[in-house]
């Protein structure tokens, strides 16, 4: 609708996230969502955090409820740099660590560091919704990495690929949406690339914590620093803590920390000092490897709820990951199923879940999806996966025009999930999230 008010070209082209209205839907009780990317709230330390949060404030109230640096509260970004020497990334110093207002704001100040209007930047096909969305705000062309069942392929980054890249994005562990995790040789194979070809790797792992099953790898920091290659790590405390503290941190070479707090300091001025200061205070005398392990085994339970689920109600078509640990399942369904007119008929049916074809920057692959299993209890992930299976049986037994969403159907969900495959080019990627 027009409005009196003159916007910006960027802010004319940002839409609504597609996630996010399926999200509107999933808030009547009666839905069984599997749409939402959101930790389990039983693995909150509420105690422990509402104790840290006392002795902050009991202790040191003045300097926690003040102003601070840029950069983030001193012990706390010693504490991330020691926690990346102990995950073998060699001598980390604390110039090396800046402190931001959660992951998501990482993402937003990295393509203002490196993203011009035309910019190439390498990511992989799926990818994170969230990233999509904060880099498209800078206009890059984006330049897809392709995938396969292992994840992203190395000797995919041909030269044509990697000439003139800002940089490439990527999530080794328990991909959001995909579940995949990066092999060892695969590590080394994308960082000794990216060192040959002068491009800086962008490391997003927030879910590297979360493995439930198999041995851990080392991260593309540590292999990036043996390779000779430029390694930028963001991590996160919203999936071993709490999302609400929106707290995250960035490792990198000491050059782009500093260029990086420059934009900070117009963004934000600093992350909440009170925040840091009590997360430090939790996390500081190992409380992660005492609290980390419960947290796992809710993950590992859930994800074998729906697995066991799935191998029972769906249709020999579909295929789907094995993740080893994180939030997600990617369900490919048979070519001639749109996931987006699944979705309508599934939340007639009570059920919800995220199609697959926002994930990707270029040509969305429709079939897909993607399913999060964290927050479900058992009983309801066993019912909503039954109707789940049931209807992509009846649409595989059917032809893709015998698959379009009913009128009534539609009305169920909201009209930007139907229209769907608007939100599946470069140009809407906006509407990701």
């Amino acid at each position: 609708m027009p409005t009196p008010y003159t916007f910006s070209q960027r802010a004319e082209k940002i839409t609504s996230s597609t996630i996010r209205e399926i999200l509107k839907v999933t808030e009547r009780p009666e839905i069984i969502s599997f749409a939402g990317g959101l930790p389990a709230p039983v693995g909150f330390p509420l105690r422990d955090m509402n104790a840290a949060f006392d002795r902050v404030l009991g202790q040191n109230g003045r300097t926690a409820l003040q102003y601070g640096p840029t950069e983030g509260y001193t012990p706390l970004r010693e504490w991330v740099a020691s926690d990346m020497q102990r995950r073998g990334a060699g001598q980390v110093g604390t110039e090396e660590v800046l402190i931001v207002s959660g992951s998501q704001q990482a993402l937003d100040l990295l393509g203002k560091l490196f993203i011009d209007p035309g910019s190439n930047v390498l990511v992989e096909a799926p990818s994170y919704l969230g990233a999509l969305q904060s880099f498209s705000l800078y206009e890059p062309n984006y330049v897809t990495v392709p995938t396969d069942e292992g994840g992203l392929i190395p000797a995919g980054l041909t030269d044509e690929r990697v000439r003139d890249a800002r940089f490439i994005y990527a999530l080794p562990n328990f991909q959001n949406p995909t579940g995949r995790t990066l092999t060892l040789e695969r590590r080394q194979a994308l960082v000794q690339r990216c060192a040959e070809a002068g491009v800086p790797v962008v490391e997003d792992d927030p879910y590297g914590d979360l493995r439930y099953a198999g041995e851990a790898l080392p991260s593309l920091l540590a292999l990036g620093r043996q390779a000779g290659a430029t390694v930028v790590r963001l991590g996160s405390f919203s999936k071993v803590l709490a999302p609400g503290l929106r707290l995250g941190y960035i490792v990198a070479p000491a050059p782009i920390i500093s260029k990086l707090v420059q934009i900070k300091q117009a963004t934000d001025l600093h992350t909440s000092t009170l925040t840091q200061m009590a997360v430090y205070e939790t996390i500081k005398d190992g409380f992660l490897d005492e609290h980390l392990p419960a947290v796992r085994e809710i993950y590992r339970k859930q994800c074998g709820y729906m697995l066991e689920a799935m191998q029972a109600h769906f249709p020999s078509t579909a295929s789907w990951t094995q993740p080893e640990g994180g939030m997600f399942i990617w369900v490919t369904l048979p070519q001639h199923i749109d996931a987006h007119e699944l979705l309508a008929r599934a939340v007639a049916q009570n059920v919800a879940f995220v199609p697959g074809a926002p994930f990707f920057a270029d040509e969305a692959r429709h079939n897909t999806l993607r399913l999060s299993f964290v927050t479900v209890p058992e009983a309801r992930i066993r019912e909503g996966i039954a109707i789940l299976g049931r209807l992509i049986a009846e649409s595989h037994a059917t032809t893709s025009a015998a698959t379009a969403v009913k009128p009534e159907a539609a009305e169920s969900v909201p009209g930007a999930i139907v229209a769907g495959a608007e939100s599946t080019t470069a140009a809407a990627r906006s509407q990701a999230l």
